[in-house]
This record gives structure tokens, C-alpha cells and sequence, in this order.
């Protein structure tokens, strides 16, 4: 990989983490409609003044017509049903967010936090509102009794566009609450941070070099999930100083304040020239690793596949008992699979520009990832002929896509617990055929 590719992968990863940083937050793009809405009432009562005499024939009979008073409980009027419809919809939101939560799981409402639909919708009410509020203002100070006409016919417009919007937004809200609807969303989220990887990864090395009996450590400044890792930074600085570093948690794992996450050492066949400062390598070395109180999917594939575990799980708990759901969410776990399959095997080492092995990555392996997806299915779902037979599924369809041979034995040894686990569970005869008919299946494929 060339360093103009690094830095334009490094770029890239700093974009998706600023990107889904706005994007999860309610408040940026509706602030930004209302400073432009203020600016727009500034502005357009100032052009109606100079344009206003030349307007004549159709263009004057298109615009607000009725005198200054009528202007004024017109913008009254549409100020204050904004903020009406503006509560509504938050609290339509904030219902639509307990709902996730508690039908799908806690970890799906950065989904819709990060909806376009919702910010779009809140951005056109509180636009309109604070719009028609300045353009009031105007009508209201201007002593010759002047009407802003297409100050006033703007408003007008911008009310029935938020009528619109009021349908979009209701029809968009029901669809988002289907549970199949998130699951795909999750998909797709996840399938982009698998493609953001794939663009942003550095340049493999050969054979991962041994770690000495001394190192120094890189401990955690907070708790918290570390969130991204910038590896281009990290091979910067051990390239300067002619290091290796070695991450010991991977993207999405738990760390406690003041434990080790990082760890460093001079190569031994090093040209080091002067003493280092370890303090400030520790510290360059702690920047590039983001830790945040919550996971995001911008590199964390792990996240993805825990929120349609989640989703499968809670399906399969008492309480609600709905093994279709579980099903579907198996589905879209298995495609995910097949394409974290499918990816190049994991390198022992990452190389700078001369390929020297200069980090070695901690990431989830590919048998983690299925162990995480299939575990909890198959441990409250194995009473459930539906649910046990997608798990074989599951297992002849990746089968089929995976072809490095290590990760065929990962998928081998989880298939050997989930004949175990089905022959420790209660079935009929002719359900244990159907069963190990499937699992030979599945093993033909392997």
C-alpha cells in the first residue's frame, strides 16, 4: 500500500467516525434549519421591499394578498402549530425509541437516532417556526403598515411542505418499527463497516515479530469500549521510533481505567540513535485509541453481529416467544458471516512502507464472530425445531461461501456443539433423522 493510500484509508476512517458522530445526535440539523430559517426571515422581507412595486399580472396574484393584519394572524397562526406538530413528533419519536428498545433491543436505538427521516422532519417544523417568527416580527415593526407578500407566501409554502413532511414522517415511523426493518438495517450498517475495513486496511506482514519479556505498557485513560483504533498513527509512531506495538484488546472489547490495552518495545535489530521517552510515545500511542461509553459500527463488525444476537435472543426469551423472528435474524447473521468469510485471513502483523512488521492487530477472529452469533441462539433456542434447523442452515450455507480451511474447522467445531446441544434436548425420532440428515449435510459441504 502506497503512503498516499494511507493516508487517504486514515482520512476516510476519521470521516466515518466524525460522520456517525453528527449522525446519532438529534439537534445538528435541526439547529442549522433554524439559523438559516432566521437568516431566510431576514432576508426575504428585504428583497419583498425592493421587489415588491415591480410585482404586477400573475406574479402578484400568485402571492399573499390580504393586508398586514391578516399577514400577522397568518405567521401567528403557523408559529405556533409548528411547535404543536414539533412536540408531537418528538413525542412519537421518543415512543418509537421505548418501542426498539424494548421489542428488539437497547443497542438498536442508535438506528434511529441516526434516522435522516426524523432529523429531516424536525428540521422543516423548527425551520418553519422560527422563519414565520421572524418574518413576524417584521410585519409587526413596520409602521407604514407594508406587507411582506412573499415573505408570507413562503411561510405558507413551507407550512404545506410540513404537512407533507407530517405523513412522510408517520408513515416512514410505522415502517421503522417493524422488527424486519431493523435487522435489515443493522445488515446494511454492518455490511458498510465491513467494506470500510476492506478499503482502510493496512499493509499485511509476513510473520508477526516475538514480543521480548520486558515491554511497556499503554494503559487505558478511562473506561469505557474502545469505539476505533488508528493503526496508520500507531505504525507512524513506531516507524519514528523504530518500535512494535501490539494492541491487547480488540475493537468493541471492555476496558477498565488504568488497564493495559496497548503494549510497545524497540525492535531488537533497531538503530535507535537516543534514549526514548517512553512517556511521550505512551501518550501518542493512547491517542490513537478512541474510547467511547457506548460501541458504534463504524470498525467494530462485533457490533453488528451482537445487535441481531440481541434481536434473536430476545425473540427466543419467554416473555415474548416469537422463534420467527429468531429465525429471520439467523438469516441475515448468516449472510454477514459469509462475506467476514470470505475476507482475506487476518494478518500476524501489519508492515510500514519498507515491510518491516511494525503492529500486530487484535481483532475479532472469524471463529469468535461465529461463536458470538450462534451461541445464544443455540442455547435458548435448541428447543425449537424452527430455530435448530436455520442453525444448520446457517452452517451449510457458510459451508458453501467459506473456503480458507481454518476457518472451515471453526465452523466444523461449532457445528459439533450444536449436535451436542440437540442431542442433550428433547426431540421426537423423527426429528432426530431430520436433524442429523441436516447435519451430515452440512458436514458434506465442509
Amino acid at each position: 500500500m502506497t503512503r498516499t493510500a494511507d493516508r487517504r484509508g486514515t482520512t476516510e476512517r476519521r470521516w466515518a467516525v466524525a460522520r456517525d458522530a453528527v449522525a446519532t445526535r438529534l439537534w445538528p440539523l435541526p439547529v442549522a434549519a433554524v439559523v438559516a430559517a432566521v437568516i431566510l426571515g431576514i432576508v426575504v422581507p428585504i428583497i419583498d421591499v425592493a421587489v415588491d412595486p415591480q410585482l404586477a399580472g400573475t406574479s402578484a396574484d400568485l402571492l399573499f394578498g390580504s393586508g398586514t393584519a391578516a399577514a400577522r394572524s397568518v405567521l401567528s397562526a403557523i408559529a405556533g402549530s409548528m411547535i404543536t406538530v414539533t412536540s408531537l413528533t418528538f413525542s412519537l419519536t421518543v415512543v418509537a425509541l421505548q418501542l426498539a428498545s424494548s421489542q428488539a433491543s437497547p443497542r438498536v436505538l442508535r438506528l434511529f437516532a441516526a434516522d435522516r427521516t426524523v432529523h429531516a422532519t424536525l428540521a422543516l417544523f423548527l425551520g418553519t417556526f422560527a422563519y414565520s417568527l421572524t418574518v413576524l416580527r417584521t410585519v409587526s415593526d413596520s409602521g407604514e403598515g407594508f406587507t411582506p407578500r412573499i415573505a408570507v407566501t413562503l411561510a405558507s409554502l413551507l407550512t404545506f411542505a410540513s404537512v407533507i413532511q407530517l405523513t412522510v414522517f408517520l408513515a416512514h415511523l410505522a415502517r421503522q418499527l417493524r422488527v424486519e426493518t431493523v435487522m435489515r438495517d443493522v445488515h446494511a450498517e454492518t455490511d458498510r463497516t465491513i467494506a470500510l475495513l476492506v478499503q482502510t486496511s493496512e499493509t499485511p506482514a509476513a510473520t508477526a515479530p516475538a514480543e521480548p519479556d520486558e515491554v511497556e505498557l499503554v494503559v487505558a485513560p478511562g473506561s469505557g469500549f474502545i469505539t476505533g483504533v488508528d493503526r496508520r498513527t500507531m505504525i507512524e509512531v513506531a516507524v519514528e521510533h523504530d518500535l512494535v506495538v501490539r494492541e491487547l484488546r480488540a475493537i468493541g472489547a471492555n476496558v477498565i481505567e488504568g488497564t493495559a490495552m496497548l503494549e510497545w518495545w524497540p525492535r531488537p535489530a533497531g538503530a535507535q540513535t537516543e534514549e526514548l521517552d517512553g512517556e511521550a510515545i505512551t501518550r501518542r500511542l493512547a491517542a490513537a485509541v478512541q474510547i467511547g461509553y457506548e460501541r458504534t459500527p463504524t470498525q467494530d463488525v462485533g457490533y453488528g453481529v451482537r445487535q441481531l444476537v440481541d434481536i434473536a435472543a430476545r425473540a427466543l426469551s419467554p416473555g415474548i416467544n416469537d422463534p420467527t423472528t429468531a429465525v429471520h435474524a439467523l438469516g441475515h447473521l448468516s449472510a454477514l458471516l459469509a462475506d467476514l468469510g470470505g475476507l482475506p485471513p487476518t494478518p500476524p502483523a501489519l508492515a510500514d512502507d519498507r515491510g518491516i512488521a511494525r503492529s500486530v492487530p487484535a481483532l475479532d477472529g472469524f471463529e469468535e464472530l461465529l461463536e458470538l452469533a450462534v451461541q445464544q441462539p443455540r442455547r435458548y433456542g435448541v428447543e425449537d425445531p424452527a430455530v435448530v434447523r436455520r442453525l444448520y442452515l446457517l452452517f451449510d450455507e457458510l459451508g458453501e461461501r467459506v473456503r480458507d480451511l481454518g476457518r472451515r474447522g471453526a465452523i466444523r467445531r461449532s457445528l459439533d456443539r450444536l449436535d451436542a446441544s440437540v442431542a442433550a434436548a428433547r426431540y421426537l425420532d423423527e426429528e432426530r433423522e431430520e436433524f442429523d440428515a441436516l447435519s451430515r449435510r452440512a458436514r458434506a459441504r465442509l
